[in-house]
């Protein structure tokens, strides 16, 4: 989805505005105002069940699908979750997490770039929320618009492989500002390439001296357990409040 007017094409020419009327800020403006009243609904009904809610997000291939199958298996039995799953086309995603035996939804965006509030809003609705613990939502793969929209979450999850560069905090800053935590994903091949694992946190940090940092590999299983607490002390924290 465009965010300057709303139309389902990402890609195409704005002819919202002329010499007098800035019509396209305005709209972009009411576009997502509508989503943040959508996403503080959401957030409401969140809170009213005690849940825990992340927004994984990253570019294609991070390996966002893969580290939540790895954290499902392991924590199915402590946890009970729930995923939705945004891709623009196919389930196949959606197919290995139901392999894992957790509740799962596919959300298809078509020519759309990722999810809203409204989307997120009516996906939960297949699921039992008062008898779950954490709301996994898989973002369209899109390191541009999913920093735009509030879903309701608790927390942005940024997902950056190391097969990526270590410059994509500082080329995408929006996306890192918003998100709390980052995970730097695949660091088992980190012997086989280029890619400074300390530059790339500290790029990280200069557009988010707050963001959290967790190295992980979901194949190697180095790192999961330090993610894991932090999933756990989240769950905590939403059921102490």
């Amino acid at each position: 989805m465009c965010i300057d007017c709303g139309c389902a094409e990402p890609f195409h020419k704005h002819d919202h505005e002329d010499n007098h009327s800035p019509r396209k800020i305005q709209v972009g403006e009411d576009l997502l105002a509508k989503n943040n009243r959508l996403a503080a609904a959401n957030r409401a009904r969140f809170a009213a069940e005690q849940l825990f809610v992340l927004n994984l997000v990253s570019s294609p291939g991070s390996g966002k699908t893969s580290i939540l199958e790895r954290t499902l298996t392991d924590l199915k039995s402590r946890l009970a979750f729930a995923v939705l799953e945004g891709d623009q086309q196919t389930d196949n995603d959606a197919n290995r997490i139901a392999a894992t035996g957790v509740p799962v939804k596919q959300i298809n965006t078509g020519a759309g770039c990722h999810l809203d509030a409204h989307m997120v809003g009516h996906g939960v609705d297949l699921f039992d929320l008062g008898a779950t613990d954490v709301l996994m939502i898989e973002n369209v793969g899109n390191l541009v618009c999913p920093a735009s929209f509030d879903l309701g979450e608790a927390h942005k999850v940024a997902v950056l492989s190391v097969t990526e560069g270590e410059d994509k905090p500082l080329k995408y800053p929006l996306m890192f500002q918003a998100a709390d935590l980052m995970l730097i994903n695949k660091i088992d091949l980190l012997p086989y390439l280029r890619f400074d694992l300390a530059q790339c946190k500290a790029f990280a940090r200069q557009v988010n001296p707050a963001i959290k940092i967790i190295e992980l590999s979901c194949y190697s299983g180095e790192g999961m357990e330090q993610w894991y607490d932090w999933l756990q002390q989240g769950v905590n924290q939403k059921r102490e409040t």
